[in-house]
C-alpha cells in the first residue's frame, strides 16, 4: 500500500510524521493509494479542499486539540486499519457569490457555507429555495447551510440540528435570528437550490464565506451541493463519522 503523509507544522504532527515515514516509508500524493493527515480538523479541512478531485481516499489521524474528522492515532498496523475502514462519501457545497461591485466568486464548502453581517447593522436576508421565497426578509446576524459532516461544527454552536450522513438533507440554520422571531432553521433535501439575497446591501453589508474562503460585499449567494464531486474520508469501523454525528447529539 502506498500511503502519503501529510503533516501540520505543529511538533506533534510534525514528530509523528517522522514515526510514520520511518514506519511506512513516504510516497507522494499524486500516486498514493491513501493520503494520510496528521493534524486536527482545521489541517483535515485544509488537505481536503487541496485533494478533493483527486478522489484519493484520505484517512486522517487525529494529532491536533480538534479532531472530530480525525481517527485515533497509532502507528501500529495502519495499513490494516485503512483495510478495514469504513469509506464515508462526502459532497462539498457550490458556492456562487455575486458581490457589489458585480464581481461573480465560486468556491466550495466542506462544511458549511455561512453570510455574516459585517458591521453593527443587523443583516436583512431574503431565502429562497429551489427559486421560491421561502423568508422575505430574515433579520438577525446571518444564516448557513451546512453539509452533515459540517453539521456538529459551527452549524451546531448556531443551535441548528445534526444530521447523519447518508440522509441527503443539508441543515438551514440562522445565525442569531431576532425576526421571524420564532424561527430556528428548516432541514432541506441535498438536491435543493438555495439562494440569499441580500436586502440594503449597502447599508446593511453581508459577507459569505465558504469554509475558509471569504467574499465581503456580497448581494446574491446561490449554494447547492456539488453531487460531482467525491470526498472519500475513511474511519475505523469501531469510531467511523456516522457513530460520531449520533454520539454528538447525546453528549
Amino acid at each position: 500500500m502506498k500511503l502519503a503523509f501529510l503533516a501540520s507544522q505543529a511538533p506533534k504532527s510534525q514528530n509523528s510524521l517522522k514515526q510514520l515515514v520511518k514506519t511506512y516509508g513516504q510516497c507522494d500524493a499524486d500516486s498514493a493509494d491513501v493520503i494520510v493527515v496528521l493534524g486536527g480538523d482545521g489541517f483535515m479541512l485544509q488537505c481536503l479542499h487541496q485533494y478533493m478531485h483527486h478522489e484519493t481516499p484520505v484517512f486522517g489521524l487525529r494529532r491536533g486539540t480538534v479532531g472530530f474528522l480525525m481517527n485515533d492515532f497509532s502507528v501500529k498496523n495502519l495499513p490494516d486499519r485503512i483495510n478495514q475502514a469504513k469509506n464515508t462519501v462526502l459532497h462539498p457545497l457550490s458556492m456562487q457569490a455575486e458581490t457589489i461591485s458585480g464581481e461573480r466568486v465560486s468556491s466550495l464548502a466542506i462544511n458549511e457555507v455561512s453570510l455574516l453581517r459585517q458591521t453593527k447593522q443587523s443583516a436583512h436576508i431574503e431565502i429562497q429555495i429551489n427559486g421560491q421565497s421561502k423568508i422575505d426578509n430574515l433579520v438577525g446576524d446571518g444564516v448557513m447551510v451546512a453539509t452533515p459532516a459540517g453539521s456538529t461544527a459551527y452549524n451546531l454552536s448556531a443551535h441548528g440540528p445534526v444530521i447523519p450522513l447518508g440522509s441527503d438533507i443539508l441543515a438551514l440554520t440562522p445565525i442569531s435570528p431576532f425576526r421571524p422571531r420564532r424561527w430556528r432553521g428548516a432541514i432541506i433535501p441535498s438536491h435543493a437550490e438555495v439562494t440569499f439575497v441580500i436586502k440594503s446591501h449597502e447599508k446593511r453589508p453581508v459577507s459569505a464565506t465558504a469554509d475558509n474562503t471569504e467574499v465581503r460585499d456580497v448581494m446574491q449567494v446561490e449554494i447547492k451541493e456539488a453531487k460531482n464531486i467525491k470526498i472519500n474520508a475513511l474511519y475505523d469501523a469501531k469510531h467511523n463519522l456516522e457513530d460520531r454525528i449520533i454520539n454528538e447529539q447525546f453528549s
